[in-house]
């Protein structure tokens, strides 16, 4: 791969001439002398083969060629100097990277608000976003593979920081078999029917919470496929109530008139990897995820 002929510092010169109305107006802005200017520019029409600027009266105007080239090198320089930003940020101990690893029944929403917040303060650090189920957020706690972690399950040997709790609700198809009994149901009456669980994404000590022992278990590997299912009239489950409200007001499901358990509340909990300190974007995400973790 060839190198560039034509250097960001004389993409930066054009832009002047450009913005600042001709070469002596550039020259000034640049702290540059005219004839410089003026050389640089037509050094430039050399090197990319093109005329990039023609004189109309006494004003130098864009070409077409020249138009197209300079809108892009604008987005050039710009990303230039977010490079050189991020460099000199990650040189005041400013992480280029925050690794996020959340429980997948954890509201959505008030995931993404931290997020659109966390943007404008993030000075060009990425997020790393990855969703586990039960035991495999902890697991990768564990490993170091997380920075920060959402889980609903007490892990030993860290002090979280307790987030707002989560609605758990059994439902049903409104025409499935237990619907169709029209009174109050107990464990018994559910341990007879399919039950539809989702799979730990554990691998150490996969865990087998919300599961009644029933028979007739189908495990899936998300919400959304356990809750199509159930809306299908296929078994019954505890689903995140933010997760199926559509459903719920649609009539789709259903929820399970059970003398106790047809809801239950889970609480979440923000971890921080023990092993290093955190970084500075490290902490403004954290406090912005406690932040709106008690928005609906």
């Amino acid at each position: 791969m060839k190198a560039p002929r034509v250097t960001l510092e004389q993409w930066r010169t054009l832009q002047a001439v450009v913005d600042h109305g001709g070469f002596a107006q550039a020259a000034e802005v640049l702290h540059r002398s005219q004839s410089s200017v003026s050389y640089t520019v037509a050094r430039m029409q050399e090197q990319l083969g093109v005329p990039l600027l023609e004189i109309v009266g006494r004003k130098a105007e864009l070409t077409e060629a020249g138009s197209a080239l300079l809108r892009r090198s604008r987005h050039l320089l710009k990303q230039a100097q977010q490079l050189e930003e991020l460099a000199w940020n990650m040189d005041q101990g400013w992480e280029a990277e925050v690794q996020l690893v959340v429980e997948a029944a954890y509201p959505t929403e008030r995931l993404a608000r931290a997020l659109e917040a966390f943007i404008p303060q993030s000075k060009g650090c990425r997020v790393q976003l990855r969703e586990e189920v039960l035991s495999g957020v902890e697991e990768l706690l564990h490993s170091g593979h997380a920075d920060l972690a959402i889980s609903g399950i007490s892990i030993a040997g860290y002090l979280p920081q307790q987030l707002h709790a989560m609605q758990f609700v059994a439902v049903a198809h409104p025409h499935h078999p237990l619907h169709q009994l029209n009174r109050t149901l107990t464990h018994n009456d559910l341990e007879d029917h399919l039950q539809v669980v989702i799979r730990d994404s554990g691998r150490r000590h996969p865990r087998n919470e919300g599961w009644l022992g029933a028979e007739q278990r189908w495990t899936v590997t998300s919400l959304n496929t356990a809750a199509k299912l159930v809306s299908q009239g296929l078994g019954f489950a505890w689903l995140p109530q933010h997760d199926i409200a559509d459903q719920l007001e649609k009539g789709s499901l259903a929820v399970l008139p059970l003398a106790q358990g047809s809801h239950r509340a889970a609480q979440m909990y923000l971890y921080a990897n023990k092993d290093k300190p955190l970084g500075p974007a490290t902490r403004i995400l954290a406090d912005l995820i406690i932040q709106h973790s008690h928005d609906e």
